[in-house]
């Protein structure tokens, strides 16, 4: 996401409403994860669950985009609608069906968990594409090496140690009308980690394919409602080609039409003004800082509301996560210190080279003007001589 004009100095005001709206974007986000359950457990298919809310994306994100970025977007090229259709496959349709499909399988907070190590799958996958570089000898590039190998022991000790059961709740409510099997669990507990896994690959993709998007159309808000037509296109052609029965499109006045107008309106087109505004007022890297409060909500919520157990381990694992996170994110935060520096003393060098060139010029320009003006004297002195002879 590119940062536009970000300024550093604020308010107490100013901040609070930054901080708020990003404690805010991860609530709803955390919702869309805790949501997406109880819609599967009232029989809703997460392949219609996700075309529905993308749908419902694109009907919102739609007029903003016009209404906000008229006469301000860029020509439509093909390589423009070609990047759109792969951001709404790798970060809309795609990583979708394969993260909510991953909560079902495994646990609202355990795929969340795997869900923070994006900035690490990120710094990989930039690094392998060379869209990034090591960097190991700087101190920035070994903080994001170190982070990610936090992360991954952190995934790590999620995956393979449970531990003992973590009662947080003195009450609970589950609103799922039916209790999950404990062995149905542990046979897709495997399928639901390698699920959650590639969704995180996908959106890391889609992460690095941004920049480029950013580039090339730099209208936010129209991109991201390009990005949810092609997710809506993709999402329906997919659900459709499992789920052709009308009951399972049909929408009543229960809490599937809630859960996807939830999605659609709040989870996404809410959270992506929430998330822009924020972005361009402090930078990415302060929206990505707020990524653990999802897995604070979702645990909370998750142990609260769909009788999950929480474990010793996914308490370990969540937390080595988050601590390789902010690693990483501290790492980034050096480097984008220093690009600005560099850039900064870029644009100075710029400025004096094109100011130089103008003082000479005005230096040739006096001096000339000197010239002519003692040529146009001789010329007259010697002309006033042949005058004076000729009277003689």
């Amino acid at each position: 996401m590119a940062v536009i004009g970000v300024v550093e100095n604020y308010t107490g005001l100013e901040r609070v409403k930054h901080v708020g709206a990003m404690t805010l974007a991860a609530v709803l986000l955390g919702g869309n994860i805790v949501l997406s359950k109880v819609a599967a457990d009232d029989g809703m298919t997460m392949r219609v669950m996700v075309a529905y809310r993308w749908i419902f994306a694109t009907a919102f994100l739609g007029p903003i985009a016009i209404i906000v970025e008229w006469n301000k977007r860029p020509k439509l090229t093909w390589t423009v609608i070609v990047q759109a259709f792969l951001s709404g496959l790798l970060g809309g349709s795609l990583f979708s069906i394969l993260f909510y499909t991953s909560v079902i399988m495994a646990s609202a907070t355990f795929a969340t968990a795997i869900y923070n190590l994006i900035p690490a799958m990120t710094f990989v996958l930039a690094v392998l594409l060379r869209f990034e570089n090591l960097s190991f000898d700087k101190v920035s590039g070994k903080a994001k090496v170190m982070g990610t190998i936090i992360c991954v022991g952190g995934a790590m000790v999620l995956t393979l140690y449970k531990g003992v059961e973590v009662h947080m709740w003195p009450i609970k409510i589950d609103l799922l009308h039916h209790a999950n099997e404990a062995t149905a669990h542990k046979e897709l507990l495997a399928l639901g980690i390698v699920l959650a896994v590639t969704s995180c690959i996908c959106y890391s993709l889609w992460i690095v394919l941004l920049a480029k998007v950013s580039k090339n159309y730099p209208c936010h808000y129209s991109s991201t409602a390009m990005m949810s037509v092609m997710g809506s296109i993709q999402s329906v052609i997919f659900a459709l080609c499992f789920d052709r029965q009308v009951s399972q499109w049909r929408l009543g006045w229960d809490r599937r039409l809630f859960v996807v107008l939830y999605l659609g309106i709040l989870g996404s087109g809410i959270v992506v003004i929430l998330m822009t505004w924020c972005s361009q007022k402090r930078g990415p890297l302060f929206v990505s800082v707020f990524n653990p409060l999802i897995l604070l909500f979702v645990a909370l919520a998750s142990s609260l509301l769909l009788d999950e157990t929480l474990y010793l381990g996914s308490i370990l694992g969540g937390f080595l996560i988050i601590m390789g996170l902010y690693v990483v994110l501290w790492g980034k935060g050096k480097d984008m210190k220093a690009s600005k520096i560099i850039l900064s003393n870029k644009e100075a060098s710029q400025k004096n080279d094109l100011e130089a060139p103008e003082d000479q010029e005005i230096v040739k320009v006096d001096e000339n003007g000197k010239e002519a003006e003692m040529k146009w004297e001789e010329n007259q002195t010697v002309r006033e001589r042949e005058h004076k002879g000729g009277q003689k």
